[in-house]
């Protein structure tokens, strides 16, 4: 008896404190809504003749130092990412009070880049579905959609050289990134009997991010390569015989059954996200910034583009080479490291590279992925 009682209790203690938590949550909303009224009352008052269509809500840099900060102060027993998740949801509701962000992204519907635009974003963000990477890049340029999410590099398979060719030609900026831990499976329309599948369909990257499970289970079968791992999902649903390599999102958006889960060879097959926009982001305290530079066709050209960051203490996290689209057997350098182009240090090695370089093309500072 005495155990029923304290159930009840623990539960009526439950009751009391969702309702303090939704109490503060809409007070948290309200607040929301002023800063949205104070922007908008700023905007106006301006000489600038800056419209309430181009008036900025969103704050990559704001939004990752609160991140941190709830992160920081956590103290159980929840763990800090899983607490940071409940208030990226909490801001994004909040934000979609002042203005909805229209985020493009790599489409179709049910592919991992939309699986990290809602990570990075929250629900409330509205994904537009794009067919190609430069579509998602010219979504952003023309201003129809606030922000792109595309994907750059995965752990196991490498940079996906589309994403930096894009960055060549292009005005946008990197706003933020995004890491996500991709699990593979195998899907058929509900029924399909093994025998029945002729064809497996994927995104080439996640055919040879589980090629070695493939060979071993499926070695005779066909491959094919197709747009997205959500185009691939949509084909398995509607096409008979063919089964499609995709995730759990894509498995619940088209009603599929998984013939094998998590067929990815590495258990901690992870893709990288890159978020794209027009304005440049404000440091945030842990930051990193992307560069595309080129140097000359000479012997030691790469040690003299990357030796004034090791005088400079500063970490690289990412180097790659695209050809170049201007001179035969010369190539592009596309290099990541810790910190802030406003930072004394990184401006001093900027204006270094940009003395003994042909081309120096700063992408952007951004936030570094919290979750």
């Amino acid at each position: 008896m005495t155990d029923t009682r304290n159930l009840e209790q623990v539960r009526a203690d439950i009751d009391a404190i969702d309702q303090d938590i939704q109490a503060l949550i809409n007070k948290r909303a309200q607040c929301a809504q002023r800063v949205a009224a104070i922007k908008l009352a700023e905007a106006a008052a301006t000489q600038d003749g800056v419209t309430a269509a181009e008036v900025v809500f969103y704050r990559p840099e704001r939004e990752a130092q609160v991140l941190q900060r709830i992160i920081n102060r956590n103290s159980g027993p929840l763990d800090g990412a899983s607490v940071a998740h409940i208030f990226r949801e909490i801001m994004s509701a909040c934000l979609a009070l002042e203005r909805p962000l229209q985020v493009a992204y790599l489409g179709p519907e049910g592919t991992f880049t939309q699986g990290a635009t809602i990570k990075h974003f929250g629900h409330a963000a509205i994904c537009v579905p794009q067919t190609t990477i430069d579509a998602v890049f010219s979504q952003v340029e023309s201003g129809e959609c606030n922000y792109g999410v595309v994907p750059v590099e995965n752990s196991t398979e490498g940079m996906v050289s589309h994403t930096l060719d894009n960055f060549m030609d292009s005005s946008l900026k990197i706003s933020g990134e995004v890491e996500l831990r991709i699990g593979l499976h195998l899907l058929a329309a509900p029924g399909t009997a093994e025998g029945e599948i002729t064809r497996i369909c994927a995104h080439q990257q996640a055919l040879a991010q589980c090629r070695n499970w493939l060979d071993k289970h499926w070695p005779h079968l066909e491959r094919e390569a197709v747009s997205s791992n959500g185009e691939a999902a949509r084909m398995a649903a509607q096409q008979p015989g063919v089964a499609a390599v995709a995730g759990d999102m894509a498995a619940e958006l088209y009603h599929l059954d998984k013939l094998a889960s998590h067929i990815e060879d590495y258990a901690d097959n992870t893709t990288r996200f890159l978020v794209i926009g027009r304005e440049e982001v404000p440091p945030s305290g842990r930051d990193k910034t992307s560069i595309i530079v080129s140097s000359r066709n000479k012997p030691g050209a790469l040690f003299a583009l990357l030796e004034p960051f090791r005088r400079g203490n500063v970490s690289l996290t990412r180097i790659d080479t695209r050809p170049s689209r201007t001179e035969k057997w010369a190539y592009v350098f596309f290099i990541e490291f810790e910190g802030h182009l406003h930072d004394e240090k990184i401006a001093a090695i900027m204006a270094e590279l940009e003395e003994q370089s042909i081309m120096l093309k700063p992408l952007g500072s951004y936030p570094q992925a919290l979750l």
